[in-house]
């Protein structure tokens, strides 16, 4: 088959930084079956092509302007280049606006569309100007777009729901990881105890949740240390309130880190902690699991999922309301001094994230891809 995918970003062509792991795996192992090009939007300044992964990506190079003209210029970029590089059996948009600009191009050329939404697409949450339903605009654009593909897919049970409530009908079909890079690893049970953030410094993410449970935690007289990966895209807020907190001494910043240095960390962590407001899925959450490495947090997402009882399934993660540090805080003290149940969830998350790799992804998509190509 001949596949193009449409991303925002996510394939930098050192193939290390600033990538999206699940896509570049999930790009990897289509490639040996089928010709896949990806398309990008707004990441290099200008355009370009290049290998990668044994696939061909075209950079259309950013588009700046008013938002109106500037969604009007992609469009006809994108559409160019893909008239250009086809044709196509399938195309494949990943993520809300990708999807949007999508939809009406591949309507007129008469491709099937396949669009995975794994963000913001089904929320809105005002305070922190987060969520594709917050505005009239972007409500409609995405109605269209689910409305004319030929399948929507998204990562979680918890996403399917979000958007059976829009009236979008969708297939879950998790983005797996590559076990291979995160191994099971032994770890030397706390006090000291070490807690553990993979995310970048965002409003989503919600920070301060968390730092406000670890300050409950301290004042319990635990010995605990954060360690916070990400980039930070808040300016020093997160820090700042760190100081205001007095938990500078508990919390250490390391940044951004490549996916290939993130296993050090899930080794030497006793929970993986992920308090967002809002997660399609949580990728972070299947990689701290193959490492052994069990996930406490909000309700969403993977960790929405996996703390469901009524699904008949083992437990696989500790879930709590989002905004609540206080329910959050007294999760994790139970759970640092229930060496037991912390192994039993962990082995159980491994279980799931093991059967739902990198492989199993792209066999679960070629198959989609087969369908969609097959109701043209």
């Amino acid at each position: 088959m001949r596949i193009g995918l449409v991303v925002t970003g996510g394939f930098d062509r050192s193939g290390r930084e600033r990538v999206v792991p699940t896509l570049l795996w999930l790009v990897e192992r289509l490639a040996r079956h089928h010709q896949v090009h990806v398309f990008v939007i707004d990441y290099y300044r200008e355009p370009c092509d290049y290998p990668l992964l044994g696939a061909i990506v075209h950079d259309i190079g950013r588009v700046t302007g008013p938002p109106g003209l500037r969604r009007v210029r992609v469009r006809r970029l994108l559409a160019a280049a893909i008239r250009a590089h086809g044709p196509f059996d399938v195309l494949h948009a990943y993520l809300g606006v990708p999807s949007a600009i999508v939809s009406p191009i591949a309507q007129r050329l008469g491709i099937p569309t396949v669009l995975s939404l794994a963000s913001g697409e089904f929320v809105a949450l005002e305070d922190i100007g987060y969520g594709m339903q917050r505005r009239w605009v972007d409500r409609s654009t995405l109605a269209r777009a689910t409305a004319a593909a030929t399948r929507v897919t998204v990562d979680t049970a918890f996403m399917a729901n979000l958007a059976a409530a829009h009236g979008v009908r969708t297939r879950v079909i998790p983005l797996g990881i590559d076990p291979r890079v995160f191994p099971l690893t032994s770890r030397t049970e706390g006090p000291p105890w070490r807690l553990l953030r993979v995310a970048s410094l965002n409003p989503v993410k919600d920070y301060p949740t968390l730092l406000l449970a670890l300050g409950s935690i301290v004042r319990r007289g635990l010995d605990v240390q954060l360690d916070i990966v990400g980039e930070d895209t808040m300016n020093g807020a997160i820090q700042e309130l760190t100081r205001t907190l007095g938990l500078e001494a508990h919390v250490a910043f390391h940044g951004f880190q490549p996916t290939d240095r993130l296993a050090g960390f899930y080794a030497r962590a006793h929970l993986h902690v992920s308090p967002s407001r809002h997660e399609g899925a949580g990728v972070v959450m299947l990689e701290a699991a193959s490492a052994g490495l069990m996930s406490i947090g909000s309700a969403v997402g993977h960790l929405s999922d996996w703390s469901d009882v009524s699904a008949s399934l083992p437990e696989r993660g500790v879930a709590v309301a989002p905004q609540a540090p206080q329910a959050l805080a007294d999760a994790i003290v139970d759970l640092l001094s229930d060496w037991p149940r912390r192994e039993r969830i962990a082995a159980a998350a491994r279980d799931w994230t093991l059967a739902h790799d990198a492989d199993w992804t792209a066999w679960q998509f070629e198959a989609l891809y087969a369908e969609a190509a097959r109701s043209k």
